[in-house]
């Protein structure tokens, strides 16, 4: 360890060598380039990413002090490609771990066998004497020393942040070689302990800059409005390289390429340039609109996009260009099930485009500055991004003090330096509107020197900080850190609706704006409750909105000892320690297929929202969910569904409806015309043209209304055809024309169907209160063992026949639902009626024992043939809908497979039930089969599975799908909520009731 410094425990020692903080620009040749090309095209970036030699040491203690020389032999050593992590790539194993450090809690210091990577590479350069070469780092874990051909360089540390190095004095015409020793861990770690696999290595871009030794260094751009936003002033400060003078040219140029203004003026040092743009175009994540700036400098050619908007909280509301907005956001980790934290450009401009496609408008950059190329597309396609610092010390909470390193002195500087490297690269970007301190680090001086730098630096944004909310009062006094006025807004993770109601909205004293940074959690099966959230948020101005948790699962792709494909979570490749499937929470999977979560959060966000103001006369109020547009790239079609088909439809024109406005529009349909029915109105927003993220027709969102008409009178079972039945101690059997039913005494149920000679059902059914747990569910889960209701079985009490003639028959069975060494959970009667149609009717009634925890479902779960896997059903579809997660499904008629209706999440769970069905057939290729029909609805599954085999599984590849087919008919499934990390499920959510009476109507169909 001769050879190097040890950096990387010494909190005063952050960089060694670099270069001052700028803002991120690329330099190129001239103006057509400047403005269009890409990085990789400008004369003046010189690409080092590619295959690197590389060697791993378990250790740093084992590194051989000669490997950075250029007389060090590469001959034979392992290849790895930059940008890349090295756990992805057979080196040391991911570690996923949320709260705690991988390490002793002992800040600064790392465990002594910190594990170092070496990456060395040879590359040609021309070396020009009037030019000076600048080292990029983009992103690399943790910390890392730098040599050029065999000269030290610098040290750096803060993982997703641009670290530079000037290493003219280094190079040599030719061939030259850069070597770089990376750490897995530094004292920089304790400030960066994410929700996040751990991962190491470089793994974001490096390059070289060539540049004129004069040469611009940093420009700030600030646009400023007049009080009527008829004009913008516009100021370029500019820093330069040396104090010699040199003409500097700015112009400024619109989407048409029409030149606005053009200045030019000798600068030394230092200087600012202005020019004003009169009527500007603004900006905002509705209206990207985007300025160019060209400045030039001697050979280089820098272009800036610019949007022009304030952003200002006026009344407690936070504004942009005067206009109240909200943030219907997500927070984003950089995440790829192959590349680990590598993001290509390609990747991160799919992550925006599905973001568009879904009505989300924010970003906030979990929890570390992203890829700078990032923002510069957030410009382009509007988004607002809250630039969140590389900063969490989530860990010290989990070691008994949440405020350990925030309040300590020794990291002052550390954090104030992280904030300082994010601010002035991402300063020109106007999709960022709000600087973030950091997340989870509990809430110090140190904290509040970082805001405090912030607000003295760029007044124009505002500042967040979560932690200094935190609900836990007691930790803030303790350490004295109760003053939050250096924060611009009130944020909160997953505060109930009810604290939102009762403590933020009746604060007097509260005159800042609320901001959920996390307030929807997507693990799993969920997140439920969404539409609660966006109701309150717009009912209030003071709410700006949130952003759920979070937007992709961090699975990362592996392969069973079989050779099965699957996505591995925390533990599955031996890390320790790991906290499971948590990493597994996200709207879409690893490869951005969408879940269900996100189809419900696109349309709980939907640009138009209809509601009804006398829908039996077709009066309907159409609103404009938007803050600044109108509705004119959309059209509104209409159509009406009479039992599942459609029976009339049209369009409306909504071209006049500006943001935040509404307009009443009638329908040219008459109710008294309609035959009786269930009538239903379906009203769809769809895009006019192609636009940059989908095609015309595209579906933005969509509103459902049930019209009020007369409707068909209940079907009395048909009592024609006769019955007999013989009864044994065991059996009562049932016979009629075309069909034998099969009581079995033992069960209390009819366990066996069989109607023209087809056999629809071969197995007893049961009464199941159990569902597979959800994610959302694991809190309630210990609940529900501890109770038994996962190994609740039936007792019979007794079966009777209470009523028969030769047309129907009635048999009457006692029951409880329980499991051992406790009280039954359930007891009841259920009445089976056969008729002589082979009509079934189920009634079951039954007391749920008083002080027991809310159920997860209740209904009636019956197995038959795997040949009948044909499911149609009018309920709430196509996807799967519960009863707090049904907005983006509509009631309607559909067909579909048994097998096509699993939606396979990571971790199995509870998935694909439907609510509200009024029927549901499921039958084989012929059309036999059973249909099931209720009065009151019910909700269903169709599987291959049962509960108790998706709960056994951990893993999609675990479950081996049954030949049989599995329905559960149930008389309500609690919702999935978003308790995996928010508050509990919302009451009127729950099964909580204490008397059931459940009824449905089982008929053969053939």
């Amino acid at each position: 360890m001769k050879f190097v410094d040890k950096y990387w425990e010494d909190p005063d020692i952050l960089h060694v060598n670099t270069l001052k903080p700028r803002a991120y620009y690329m330099p190129y040749s001239d103006k057509e380039s400047a403005q269009k090309a890409h990085r990789q095209e400008s004369p003046f970036y010189h690409d080092l990413n590619g295959i690197w030699s590389f060697i791993y040491y378990p250790s740093v203690w084992d590194v051989k002090d000669d490997f950075y020389t250029s007389r060090y032999s590469t001959e034979g050593l392992d290849k790895i490609p930059v940008p890349s992590n090295w756990q992805m790539h057979g080196y040391d194993i991911p570690n996923y771990t949320n709260v705690n450090y991988p390490y002793p809690c002992d800040p600064p210091y790392v465990p002594n066998d910190d594990p170092a990577g070496i990456y060395i590479r040879d590359f040609e350069l021309s070396k020009h004497t009037q030019k000076e070469y600048h080292l990029n780092f983009e992103g690399v874990d943790s910390c890392f020393y730098v040599w050029i051909n065999g000269n030290f360089t610098g040290y750096s540390q803060v993982s997703h942040m641009t670290s530079e190095f000037d290493i003219s004095d280094y190079l040599v015409e030719g061939t030259n070689r850069i070597a770089v020793m990376v750490l897995k861990w530094c004292d920089g770690s304790y400030l960066e302990d994410q929700d996040m696999w751990r991962l190491s290595g470089i793994f974001r871009d490096v390059y070289i800059l060539e540049r004129d030794k004069v040469h611009i260094r940093d420009v700030h751009i600030k646009p400023e409005l007049d009080k009527d936003m008829h004009n913008a002033l516009v100021s370029c400060e500019f820093s330069m390289s040396t104090n010699e003078p040199v003409m500097i040219g700015l112009s400024a140029e619109d989407n048409e390429g029409r030149q606005l203004a053009a200045v030019e003026k000798e600068i030394s040092g230092s200087g600012i340039m202005e020019f004003i743009i009169k009527a500007p175009e603004l900006w905002s994540a509705e209206t990207p609109y985007l300025y160019s700036l060209f400045i030039s400098c001697k050979s280089e050619m820098i272009c800036q996009k610019t949007g022009i908007r304030k952003i200002e909280i006026i009344d407690s509301v936070i504004c942009v260009n005067d206009r109240p907005i909200k943030l219907k956001g997500v927070n984003r980790h950089d995440s790829h099930p192959v590349l680990g934290h590598v993001t290509p450009p390609e990747h991160m401009i799919n992550d925006l485009m599905l973001m568009k496609k879904h009505n989300i408008n924010a970003i906030r950059t979990s929890h570390y500055p992203n890829d700078p190329r990032f923002y510069e597309y957030c410009d382009e396609l509007g988004f607002y991004v809250i630039d969140e610092a590389d900063l969490e010390t989530h860990g010290a909470d989990a070691a008994g003090d949440p405020n350990l390193i925030s309040n300590d002195p020794r990291f002052k500087d550390a954090y104030l330096d992280r904030m300082i490297r994010m601010v002035n690269r991402d300063k020109n970007r106007a999709c960022v509107i709000i600087w973030s301190l950091g997340n989870e680090s509990g809430y110090g001086m140190n904290h509040v020197e970082m805001a405090k730098w912030t607000k003295a630096e760029d007044p124009t944004r505002l500042v967040h900080y979560e932690r200094a909310f935190s609900v836990d009062e007691k930790i803030l006094k303790r350490d004295g850190m109760t003053d939050t006025s250096c924060l611009d807004m009130v944020s909160k993770m997953y505060p109930p609706l009810v604290w939102i109601e009762d403590v933020f909205l009746k604060d007097e004293n509260e005159k800042r704006p609320l901001i959920l940074c996390e307030y929807s959690h997507a693990m799993g099966n969920g997140p439920g409750d969404l539409n609660d959230y966006w109701k309150l948020f717009y009912a209030h101005s003071n709410i700006a909105g949130g952003f759920v948790w979070e937007w992709t699962d961090h699975g990362v792709l592996s392969k069973t000892k079989d050779g099965i494909e699957y996505y591995a979570y925390g533990g599955d490749l031996g890390d320790e320690p790991n906290d499971g499937n948590f990493c597994i929470d996200g709207l879409v999977y690893p490869d951005r297929r969408v879940h269900t979560g996100l189809l419900e959060l696109k349309n709980v966000l939907s640009p138009v929202r209809v509601e009804a103001e006398d829908i039996k006369n077709g009066v309907i109020l159409i609103k404009n969910m938007r803050d600044f547009i109108s509705l004119d790239d959309l059209y509104i079609s209409w159509r009406i569904e009479k039992d599942g088909v459609m029976i009339k439809e049209g369009s409306i024109d909504c071209d006049d409806i500006p943001a935040r406005s509404s307009k009443t529009v009638r329908l040219p349909y008459d109710v008294k015309e309609f035959d009786p029915g269930k009538y239903y109105l379906i009203i769809t927003a769809k895009l006019k043209q192609n636009c940059i993220f989908a095609q015309k027709d595209y579906i933005m969102g969509f509103d459902q209304f049930e019209i009020p008409c007369r409707i068909n009178e209940e079907i009395k079972p048909s009592d024609l055809g006769c019955l007999t039945f013989t009864e044994t101690d065991r059996l009562i059997k049932i016979n009629g024309d075309k069909f034998e039913y099969i009581v079995d005494k033992r069960c209390g149920m009819i366990s066996s169907i069989i109607f023209d000679g087809s056999v629809l059902l071969s197995n007893c059914p049961v009464f199941n209160i159990w569902r597979a747990p959800l994610d959302n569910d694991r809190r309630i889960r210990t609940k529900w063992e501890q109770e038994g209701y996962d190994k609740a079985r039936m007792h019979v009490y007794s079966v009777r026949i209470s009523d028969n003639d030769e047309n129907s028959i009635a048999i009457m069975t006692e029951y409880s639902l329980g499991s051992y060494a406790k009280k039954p959970i359930i007891r009841g009667t259920v009445l089976w009626t056969v008729y002589g149609s082979g009509q079934i009717t189920m009634e079951t009634k039954v007391k749920v024992r008083d002080e027991l925890p809310y159920l997860p479902r209740f209904g009636l779960m019956l197995q038959m043939s795997g040949e009948n896997r044909h499911v149609e059903y009018f309920g709430y579809g196509p996807h799967e809908s519960y009863i707090d997660k049904r907005q983006s499904t509509i009631k309607s008629r559909y067909k579909s497979n048994v097998e096509d209706m699993f939606e396979d999440y990571i971790m199995p769970q509870e998935n694909s039930s439907h609510y509200d069905t009024q029927w549901v057939s499921v039958t084989n290729s012929k059309g036999s089969g059973l249909t099931f029909v209720s009065d009151k609805s019910f909700s269903f599954n169709a599987s291959n599975y049962y509960p108790s085999d998706i709960t056994a599984a951990n893993h999609t590849y675990e479950l081996v799908r049954r030949p049989e087919t599995i329905i559960c008919i149930d008389h309500m499934m609690s919702g999935v909520g978003s308790a995996s990390c928010g508050p509990e499920l919302l009451e009127k959510y729950r099964l909580d009731q204490k008397e059931i009476d459940f009824k449905v109507s089982i008929k053969p169909a053939t």
